[in-house]
């Protein structure tokens, strides 16, 4: 709800009605402080449970000596001024000020409620009245400032996540940590009523961020990368925490286990987790079952490679591993919007690559032949050369791919985001968060200059902010996809990117996310 002053008046249905609550809130309060200092009891019919003086006159009706109906009446005469002053000047200071005031209200009022309903058990009507009021007035002011509300709530949760849960997150095992994560997310995106309140809180929408992109609508740039949901756990949840997409996998055609732990670890300075998962999944059929008959409200991916087992030997085994995962998910029900061929993972067995040009010639024409009716996008290496880059790129653009993901994990121990005395605590692995940064962003400007126009870019690695994404988009990312981050920061961070995103999109004078698509890549 939006404000308009006319004259200094205030004209806003919502203004008028919280002032009048809250100076009928003022009245009553004043009138019991007036009765406790007469040493008089208010008009009140006793009956079973109802009893003004038993409520009035007990050790509960004052605070070191204070009258409750008095701090009640100083209280309301706080709320009416900083709502005044909020809904005239709309000063963000006041608006919050009075987020705080009511919120203190509402939760003395159900305190004294408590006190009467569980100690007492009598009740005073003029202080059901005075509570009633307080927990009307917490809505209202939250219903009337709500677009306030909502960025309120998520500095708050900010501030909650990085001093408090992330702490306690880090002190457990990553590993047992993420797959607790899945197992919660999973049951959450299933209750209705708990994606309803994240996307109340989490959700941004603005016509500014939505895209076509491979004839696919995107709601908003920002999406999940694949890495992280290996089990197809947060399809349902994650739109209501304001993701854009979700690239579910590395899945491949038979079950992994994956690596031997430790598969994860948290560098802290670095701001980076050592990844050592080697594809962990369940397999193509697991996934399959799980998200068939499922509806998506934002486009699905499904990330397909090769199967991380050292029987595979040769190319050939490796790619008819690769189409049959292909060819599962092709022939079943399930609604995902693309696929993403992850020819980049570090961590397999398998010593077969994809990096050469003749192999990767080799895998995408056999991937051609089985005529997949979903975009597909390549994720790719951020470890090569510029002109090893372009070699692979010359490739792809042969082929009926709809883009290129700039990029997998950083491979270099000695790059200079990465601290050296985190590094060597791990002896096997590679590194994803602040490492991959740098490079990722030099890849998206290189491919974005050199295929642009046949390919779409999308943009991974090192993905904390808003000032993170948008430099990818101006490098020319037209999607930016995040893990890391959302670890580092929370999950509030999604809906922050992309408000702030907007709000930087206005500020260079572009109407659309996709306008601002490569103007770094061009000068």
């Amino acid at each position: 709800m939006e404000f308009r002053r006319s004259s200094g008046k205030i004209t806003s249905g919502f203004a008028v009605a919280s002032l009048i609550l809250t100076a009928i809130g003022f009245l009553d309060a004043l009138y019991l402080s007036y009765q406790h200092y007469a040493n008089t009891i208010p008009p009140c019919h006793v009956g079973f449970i109802n009893d003004c003086g038993q409520v009035l006159q007990s050790v509960y009706a004052t605070l070191f000596g204070i009258p409750i109906a008095l701090l009640g009446t100083i209280h309301y005469a706080l709320i009416f001024v900083s709502l005044f002053i909020a809904f005239y000047s709309g000063k963000i200071v006041w608006i919050r000020t009075s987020f705080i005031l009511t919120a203190i209200g509402f939760v003395a009022s159900l305190y004294l409620i408590s006190i009467q309903g569980l100690v007492l058990y009598a009740w005073c009507l003029y202080c059901l009245f005075s509570a009633v009021t307080s927990f009307v007035l917490y809505f209202l002011v939250r219903y009337t400032f709500w677009h306030e509300y909502r960025i309120f709530f998520l500095k708050k949760v900010e501030l909650l996540y990085q001093s408090v849960i992330r702490q306690l997150f880090f002190a457990f095992d990553p590993e047992w940590v993420h797959e607790n994560a899945m197992f919660f997310g999973y049951w959450f995106g299933k209750v209705v009523p708990f994606r309803i309140v994240f996307d109340l809180y989490f959700r941004y929408r603005h016509s500014a961020l939505e895209q076509k992109v491979a004839n696919i609508d995107f709601a908003n740039p920002i999406g999940l990368a694949a890495g992280y949901d290996y089990t197809a756990a947060f399809p349902q949840i994650l739109p209501a925490i304001g993701f854009g997409f979700e690239t579910v996998g590395t899945i491949t055609n038979h079950p992994c286990e994956g690596n031997e732990k430790p598969r994860l670890g948290r560098l802290k300075k670095s701001r980076s987790l050592l990844v050592n998962k080697g594809f962990r999944n369940p397999g193509a059929r697991a996934i399959i079952r799980r998200l068939t008959g499922q509806n998506f409200s934002f486009p699905l991916g499904i990330s397909i490679g090769v199967t991380n087992t050292s029987a595979i030997k040769t190319q050939k085994q490796a790619i008819d591993d690769i189409i049959s995962a292909f060819k599962m998910f092709g022939k079943s029900k399930v609604k995902n919007a693309y696929y993403e061929l992850n020819i980049s993972c570090p961590n397999l067995q398998t010593s077969v690559s994809f990096y050469p040009p003749k192999n990767l010639n080799s895998l995408l024409n056999a991937v051609k032949k089985i005529k997949i009716k979903k975009p597909v996008f390549i994720k790719m290496p951020i470890e090569k050369s510029d002109t090893e880059v372009k070699h692979m790129l010359d490739v792809i653009v042969k082929y009926p791919i709809a883009g290129v993901i700039f990029g997998n994990l950083q491979k270099n121990r000695e790059d200079k985001a990465l601290d050296p005395l985190e590094v060597v605590m791990w002896s096997k692995g590679n590194f994803s968060g602040k490492p991959t940064q740098k490079r990722s962003d030099e890849l998206i400007k290189l491919a974005y200059k050199y295929v642009g126009k046949k390919l779409v870019i999308i943009g991974c690695g090192g993905v904390f902010n808003t000032k993170d994404t948008y430099r990818k988009i101006k490098n020319g990312a037209t999607l930016v996809q995040m893990i890391t981050g959302m670890i580092f920061e929370g999950p509030q961070i999604i809906a922050r990117i992309n408000r702030d995103l907007v709000h930087l999109l206005q500020n260079d004078g572009y109407a659309n996310v996709s306008e601002a698509i490569g103007v770094d890549a061009k000068n």
